[in-house]
């Protein structure tokens, strides 16, 4: 071994940073940089320059900077949804128990919408399709 190198300290991230650090609401924080980073992508899939986001999006340029820039902090969770319409995407909501060590958010997106088979609980208990 090289008597140059040195290990390096590091600790695991419980893969919510906002957690990590300490921040208050850090729960909601990394829902909203989630769906942030989401809308970003969708943004930059389309090649929309910024006047033309913030014509779609119904915001502000300086807002569609901040939105670019990965400045999702500054949106509340209700005007990143509304983004999401204006995109002409759907947002589902699912609530299940929470298991432990597992976030309490979660956000995903479907590329392709038919990959996924929505189950529903009938009135007596049974699952349907």
């Amino acid at each position: 071994m090289n008597d140059n190198v040195r290990e390096i300290e590091f600790e695991e991230g419980s893969g919510n940073v906002f957690a990590d650090l300490g921040q208050k609401d850090a729960d909601e924080l990394f829902a909203r940089a989630q769906l942030g980073f989401h809308v970003h992508k969708i943004l930059k899939d389309k090649g929309l320059k910024q006047r033309e986001i913030a014509s779609l999006l119904g915001i502000a340029q300086p807002d569609v900077s901040h939105l670019m820039n990965g400045h999702f902090s500054r949106f509340t969770t209700d005007k990143l949804l509304d983004f999401f319409k204006r995109l002409d995407r759907k947002v589902s909501i699912q609530i299940s128990p929470h298991k432990r060590g597992e976030p309490y958010q979660e956000i995903s997106l479907s590329r392709n919408p038919l990959t996924f088979t929505t189950f529903q609980t009938a009135p007596d208990g049974s699952s349907c399709k």
